[in-house]
């Protein structure tokens, strides 16, 4: 499942140092993208929502340009994007245009206790308030996470969960997650993107994160 034409790899022998990226494209108002890193293509036509597969990348520093999809002549972001060796990435495009970022979130390995899986919480949404995660009986998961943020992972027990966002600090529920299964041995993000009130609407995407199977 992983790309070996990766640009930032190619022609690159394979060694202890390589690491992994996915591309997640989480800006609610931009359009489908290409993605190229010094020159190359790294991903075409991402969608709002859809993640790239995890892809070998040799470590370094890129220039990472974004384009709307099948366009070459004006980027809607350019940056430069700095690669760890032994590593494990999701690289979230953010923010509205015209003023999105590239937000890379570290994916650690991290031992996963018998019977349980780790879970954290990052907050991507560009125009909610700092929100908290909980059951739907009340039980805070992780409070007051701002915009941008990412919680650090913490152990439950694998089962079926009903999650709500609430406002920071209060009852209100601005978001219902019902019936998420989520297996054992495993490690998952919950993002929080879209726009409260707007479109796209508030949502949540719970991938497995390549912490949990890839070793960089």
């Amino acid at each position: 499942m992983f790309d070996d034409q990766n640009p930032m790899h190619r022609n690159a022998p394979r060694n202890r140092d390589e690491s992994y990226i996915r591309i997640f494209h989480a800006s609610p108002n931009a359009p489908a993208v290409d993605v190229y890193a010094n020159g190359m293509p790294l991903a075409r036509n991402l969608r709002y929502r859809d993640f790239t597969l995890y892809q070998t990348v040799q470590p370094g520093t890129y220039r990472v340009e974004v384009y709307p999809a099948g366009r070459r002549d004006m980027p809607v972001l350019a940056t430069m994007l700095t690669v760890p060796p032994r590593s494990i990435f999701t690289i979230a495009a953010i923010g509205m245009l015209p003023n999105i970022s590239l937000l890379p979130i570290a994916e650690p390995k991290i031992a996963v206790p018998p019977g349980k899986f780790l879970l954290r919480f990052s907050h991507l949404s560009p125009t909610a308030p700092s929100v908290d995660l909980t059951l739907a009986n009340g039980t805070v998961l992780f409070s007051n996470v701002r915009y941008t943020e990412t919680t650090s992972y913490i152990p439950i027990p694998a089962s079926t969960y009903h999650f709500q966002l609430r406002l920071a600090g209060t009852n209100q529920v601005v978001l219902e997650v019902p019936n998420i299964a989520l297996a054992a041995n495993r490690l998952y993000t919950i993002y929080a993107i879209g726009l409260p009130g707007g479109q796209p609407p508030l949502q949540v995407v719970i991938p497995l994160d390549g912490s949990s199977y890839i070793t960089p």
